[in-house]
């Protein structure tokens, strides 16, 4: 991550201190796992490493490692249960980003966890699972019961809408 995303994490981190977390959902792309380590000084929660929480491989960026050099990387975490190429060949269609969301938000909904769950995700996803198009390093509060947040919303639905190729 650049200096300035680090900072962007301890600052999320900061704001999120004193919040009580059980959980916390991190995609394992390389930049999420480094956004997470500061949440890891402030929280005794359970990490999980989800490549449904992943970005949608729009960028150069959005190439993942494999599991076992991630595991040499982040020593700390789990990543057996990943397939060995965990992320997308090629640019996935906004149909299958909003439908990784649609199934990640009904798994939350179900679990009596999920307002004590943190998710370290990307842009793509996050804006497909809350309807809003966030910041690096912004925070926001989501409860995933309450179903798809572009329904019956037009704002919501326009976000969904925008021209994510850009």
């Amino acid at each position: 991550m650049t200096p300035t995303g680090v900072e962007q994490a301890c600052a999320a981190a900061a704001a999120l201190a004193t919040t009580p977390l059980t959980r916390i959902i991190v995609s394992p792309f390389t930049r999420a796992l480094q956004t997470a380590q500061p949440f890891l000084r402030t929280h005794d929660a359970t990490i999980v490493i989800m490549h449904e929480v992943r970005e949608r491989a729009a960028f150069s960026c959005d190439v993942g490692s494999a599991p076992d050099l991630l595991a040499e990387r982040f020593p700390h975490h789990e990543f057996d249960h990943l397939p060995r190429q965990w992320w997308h060949g090629g640019l996935e269609t906004v149909e299958s980003t909003v439908a990784r969301a649609d199934a990640f938000r009904a798994e939350m909904a179900a679990r009596e966890d999920r307002a004590t769950t943190l998710l370290v995700s990307h842009w793509a996803f996050i804006l497909a699972l809350s309807g809003r198009s966030l910041e690096n390093g912004e925070v926001v509060h989501y409860d995933p019961a309450a179903g798809d947040p572009a329904a019956g919303d037009p704002a919501a639905r326009a976000a969904l809408e925008i021209d994510w190729d850009s």
